[in-house]
């Protein structure tokens, strides 16, 4: 079912405000780039048309308290089965990436966009209150769909994939309004954020090392001699 939003001026009789149709989501992208709270106040916004290895740009990347990243993309022109598909696909990158490689996203995002912090470290604990090093950073991951209008194809899928798999994937709906030559930003979830599952594209956790050390050896390389004279040679190999 397609979420219709409306606001209300009170008085003496309620006076339904005027829809603005947004010209360009390019201009929602700002607005949220200066002030991610658009979205949620939960979230950091860490880039912002962030390259991929394979040449496609995700619109904006934030993090949240516990160190989920969340993959923000907005709707623009794309078909449904497109912006769904290409939420995906940026998630399958994204839970590549080592922490440094987050940290130096955030580095470029900063310099880019003069943000207040130049580092992660410090605008994780700003926000947060907490260290960067407290939290387990890009364990899971979160997908964001931002739209002014969805059809209902894409909420099937949206709906279909929180029902039956573990994909954390929801929609905002924005919608525009003004008033005396205001203008107004409403916005909607399409499911309860509380809702959704929180394991999505679950990073595999490295176990800590167990203070064991192995060694492999060719066919040409003695195990007695490495057994009798402790240690591991490296090189031709020994002749007889």
């Amino acid at each position: 079912m397609a979420i219709e939003q409306g606001i209300w001026k009170l008085g003496d009789k309620p006076e339904k405000l005027k829809p603005q149709g947004l010209a360009d989501e390019g201009m929602l992208e700002e607005q949220i780039t200066k002030d991610i709270s658009i979205l949620s106040q939960d979230w950091l916004l860490i880039g912002r048309q962030v390259r991929t290895d394979f040449d496609k740009y995700i619109d904006l990347l934030a993090i949240d308290a516990n160190g989920t990243v969340i993959v923000i993309e907005l709707k623009r022109d794309k078909t449904p089965r497109d912006v769904v598909a290409q939420a995906i696909d940026y998630a399958s990158w994204v839970v590549t990436l080592a922490d440094y490689q987050l940290i130096e996203i955030y580095q470029r995002f900063a310099k880019s966009y003069q943000r207040p912090h130049a580092s992660l470290e410090e605008a994780f604990e700003d926000k947060f209150g907490i260290t960067l090093d407290s939290v387990s950073l890009n364990e899971n991951h979160e997908l964001v769909i931002v739209a002014t209008q969805l059809d209902t194809s894409s909420e099937r899928i949206i709906n279909y994939l929180n029902e039956h798999t573990q994909l954390s994937i929801n929609a905002m709906f924005f919608a525009a309004f003004e008033d005396l030559g205001n203008q107004y930003l409403s916005r909607a979830w399409m499911i309860d954020p509380d809702k959704t599952p929180q394991t999505s594209v679950k990073k595999a956790r490295k176990e800590p090392w167990n203070g064991e050390f192995y060694a492999s050896f060719g066919d040409n390389r003695p195990w007695e001699l490495a057994r009798r004279y402790g240690f591991i040679a490296v090189g031709p190999p020994v002749s007889g």
